[in-house]
């Protein structure tokens, strides 16, 4: 349900500031959603139209199945924003994407992941890139290309199709889908002696279901909607273990929209969060119970410090924003100040690049 009062509100900010919103009319955003205009992913879009309404921004929506092609229709212009996963958003605003870095959001908490604590670091990086501040403007701002919001679709668990792989050890030699956009991917799956298959969010799935594949990292949100339980079979499995927390994001070309335009729309998607997070718990409760496989703590607590090192190996590499890991780091040690990394510079200073 829209929040009138708060969308009154941004109509008022905006007006306060001297805003013409009105100047411009007609923006188009591409709308990548894998079940096109009956999703769930575009019925947020088509809410959050009618919500810039009240503040004299009109847009056109357009429903994209390919993701690919929306961003492409984005950077040749015929679209003056786009809303994706952040793997795809990444190319614009490395910062903001680095939230679907793995394990980066994660909390340790007696000695389990807090799922719970988890969703509270992704909430409150929402609220920070929202928040109106100069050092935020340079966080979401690169060149003529804006973050215009975030929003939660969940976990990426480990989707198997034989249950017994239980351990690390046992991923090697196995195939693990890798998408080409996102070189992290094929990093890790090699660290932990898997094969990385190339595919994206159009032909994952379907590898996966047709047997090509023999993991695949998704959230709930896929499990009906690309039907993965063909992939899954009677021997694999949902591993309940967090690979990562996953966002969509929206980029805006700034040239195409009012001054504060980003800033107001930043707002309304952080209004969004609890809406967002409530679809991801039903979602989470389509997948039979039987499908789920739980780990015992000590491995999840392995597995989750292991992607931490991974994650900083990574960003050594160069292909995860060190800026962004910074802010996330300071986040989840507001979260969880008792942690061990928080009485250490990990993911706050870098070692300087070798020449």
């Amino acid at each position: 349900m829209i929040n009138f009062r708060m969308l009154n509100r941004f109509a008022a900010l905006a007006i306060g500031l001297g805003v013409s919103l009105g100047a411009h009319s007609a923006q188009k955003i591409c709308a990548y959603d894998p079940l096109g205009a009956q999703g769930y992913l575009y019925n947020m879009m088509r809410d959050y139209v009618i919500a810039m309404q009240r503040v004299n921004v009109y847009l056109e929506v357009k429903a994209f199945t390919n993701e690919a092609l929306a961003v492409e229709e984005y950077r040749n212009g015929q679209c003056d924003a786009f809303w994706s996963t952040a793997f795809r958003s990444k190319a614009f605003n490395p910062t903001t994407a680095a939230i679907d870095s793995l394990g980066a959001t994660t909390i340790i908490k007696d000695g389990r992941v807090d799922i719970y604590s988890s969703y509270q670091v992704l909430r409150k990086l929402i609220q920070t890139y929202s928040a109106r501040s100069p050092k935020v403007q340079r966080l979401v701002v690169r060149g003529d290309h804006e973050v215009g919001g975030i929003m939660p679709i969940g976990i990426a668990y480990p989707i198997i199709n034989d249950r017994s792989v239980d351990t690390i050890e046992k991923l090697a030699g196995k195939r693990i889908s890798s998408f080409d956009y996102d070189k992290a991917q094929a990093v890790m799956i090699r660290k932990v002696g898997a094969k990385p298959v190339s595919a994206d969010t159009n032909t994952f799935h379907t590898k996966f279901n047709n047997g090509q594949l023999d993991m695949i990292a998704a959230p709930s949100l896929a499990y009906k909607a690309l039907e993965l339980h063909k992939g899954i079979g009677s021997k694999g499995a949902v591993v309940r273990f967090p690979i990562m927390l996953l966002t969509y994001q929206m980029i805006l070309n700034r040239s195409k929209f009012p001054e504060d335009f980003g800033a107001v729309s930043r707002e309304y998607w952080a209004t969004q969060i609890d809406r967002a997070l409530q679809v991801v718990r039903l979602t989470d409760s389509d997948i039979p119970l039987a499908t789920w496989n739980d780990l015992d703590p000590e491995k999840t607590l392995q597995y989750t410090l292991f992607l931490r090192e991974s994650r900083i190996e990574i960003a050594e590499m160069g292909l995860y924003d060190k800026r962004g890991l910074r802010v996330i780091k300071r986040v989840r040690c507001k979260i969880n100040p008792a942690d061990a990394e928080c009485g250490t510079k990990s993911e706050e200073v870098w070692a300087p690049k070798q020449p």
